[in-house]
């Protein structure tokens, strides 16, 4: 976003897995956000002019003598600074304070209480404490000169802490993730309150600035789109065929890892309902060999990314003088991924990131590389794309590979198609399915015996997962009833051949991720 009038918060990412939330959290609520590392350099910083600084939270600690440390100049700027679980340790580090490691960790929900009403939390009703993420295992035991107390935790004295000359605020806490109650009035306390920016960032200006981008990022030159038929390539399809429509190409690769009846409900959507340009590429022999004897996730997620660049460069030749690839990569898949500028644990490589190959004939065009899963559904409202395209459950990239846990199989898939198909058409069915933000079911690599018929049957166990989540960097589970779940279960076991038992995943995000690999 163009940043003339200075009316942007500044994210400092000590390689927190939750970094990426706190700009979604300032953007939502209407001012534009952006994430550097705690290496950004002066001029950078005074570029962008901040109205407001944030710092993440981190995996680190200031105890340690290879501390991920900040400059002074921004610690010392007298821009507003807000930070959060290992910024606030850096900053009672950096001013003079003492932080040590705790016997007494915290990790999930704690009660927090406010003891004094400063301007951040302005509006927070609650007389006692409420609820809050804590992740944390180092924590303040003596604030800084000029620091007071404005919050504890039962585990935590200082859970709070804050400067009113240098208008710096520090919570221990990570009012970013939804677990926190009272996080979404925080920041928006942060960012209008204390900060003073305006109310700017909104769906029509993202589009404007993605479609102005994609016009200088690519010309006059052609465009291959590497299309799944998800809510994310689908919106990328159409920002690129808004902005560029006379040099777009969508190619969907058809791997076999897809849903049941999934290639030709693509080809409808894209083809029919938007369109849009579209090229079908059969690669099912490709992919069901290239996965031969691999169980391991991380390899499938390469060999899959691998494969479908080298046959979108086999496919280009055809069409001729393709320079640019284009991905519905987001921001959780950046963030798990990891980055060349992140101290964070890498959790998955996905196939559109972590999964590419280090040398491409193609230049990458990721038009929503920044957005969040609700961002971009709300982008897809805005471009009037039918809203059962929007409204779809996430499918992964690697499609059900990486749900089939161990070697990958053309029974398998079947089996797994199958299972999956019932699940959701029973949750359409019950009205449950716009009410889940994700259900999946995964083939396990055991047998389980039954009996069926009287008869002793020794087959198959499948697991079925649903997670309500707004970010899908943090989930909870659906609780489903169970006389639905019976439902599903009797008929998964009766009209799919192969399978004696199901299970259903009750395990939230964290410690689980939303898939199983």
């Amino acid at each position: 976003m163009n940043n003339k009038e200075s009316n942007l918060i500044l994210i400092i990412d000590f390689g927190s897995q939750y970094t990426q939330l706190i700009a979604r959290r300032v953007r939502e609520s209407g001012v534009y956000s952006i994430v550097k590392s705690n290496k950004i350099s002066k001029k950078d910083f005074n570029d962008l002019n901040p109205k407001g600084i944030i710092l993440s939270g981190g995996p680190n600690s200031v105890t340690n003598t290879k501390k991920l440390k900040l400059s002074s100049f921004i610690l010392d700027s007298g821009t507003p600074i807000l930070g959060i679980c290992y910024g606030m340790q850096l900053i009672a580090d950096y001013f003079g304070g003492k932080v040590t490691s705790s016997q007494k960790k915290e990790f999930g929900h704690a009660t927090f209480n406010i003891t004094d009403r400063v301007t951040l939390f302005k509006g927070i009703k609650s007389k006692i404490g409420f609820d809050v993420w804590m992740s944390h295992s180092d924590k303040v035991i003596k604030n800084p000169a000029g620091f007071k107390n404005i919050g504890n935790s039962n585990n935590t004295k200082n859970a709070a802490i804050y400067n009113n000359k240098k208008n710096i605020y520090c919570l221990q806490f990570h009012p970013e993730v939804t677990h926190t109650k009272n996080g979404e009035v925080i920041i928006k306390n942060f960012i209008y309150e204390v900060c003073r920016c305006k109310k700017k960032w909104t769906t029509t200006n993202i589009i404007k600035d993605i479609i102005n981008n994609l016009q200088t990022q690519v010309g006059k030159k052609k465009v291959i789109l590497a299309l799944s038929g998800g809510v994310d390539s689908t919106v990328v399809a159409a920002l690129l065929n808004k902005a560029l429509p006379k040099q777009l190409t969508c190619v969907f690769i058809d791997t076999g890892l897809m849903r049941k009846d999934e290639v030709e409900e693509v080809q409808d959507n894209i083809s029919i309902k938007l369109g849009i340009n579209l090229v079908t590429v059969n690669a099912k022999s490709i992919f069901f060999k290239k996965l031969k004897g691999v169980s391991s996730p991380e390899k499938k997620r390469k060999i899959i990314g691998e494969t479908f660049i080298r046959l979108f460069e086999a496919h280009s030749k055809k069409l001729r003088n393709i320079d640019f690839l284009a991905q519905g990569t987001i921001y959780p898949d950046v963030i798990e991924s990891s980055s060349k500028d992140s101290k964070s644990d890498v959790i998955k490589s996905h196939h559109n990131v972590g999964g590419l190959p280090k040398r491409m004939q193609f230049k990458l065009v990721e038009p929503i590389k920044l957005l969040f899963k609700d961002e971009v559904r709300r982008i897809g409202y805005a471009l009037k794309i039918p809203k059962n395209l929007i409204e779809r459950h996430p499918f992964p990239g690697p499609g059900l590979a990486v749900r089939i846990i161990g070697e990958v199989s053309e029974e398998k898939v079947n089996i797994l198609q199958e299972v999956d198909h019932i699940f959701i058409e029973e949750l359409k069915k019950n009205n449950l399915y716009n009410k889940i933000s994700q259900a999946l079911a995964v083939f396990l690599p055991i047998k389980s015996v039954g009996v069926m018929g009287d008869q002793r049957q020794y087959s198959y166990v499948v697991a079925l997962r649903a997670v309500r989540t707004i970010d899908f960097m943090t989930a909870s589970v659906s609780e489903i009833p169970y006389n639905i779940l019976n439902i599903i279960s009797t008929r998964i076991v009766n009209e799919v051949n192969g399978v004696s038992r199901v299970v259903y995943d009750i395990t939230s995000k964290p410690p689980g991720t939303i898939e199983w690999e």
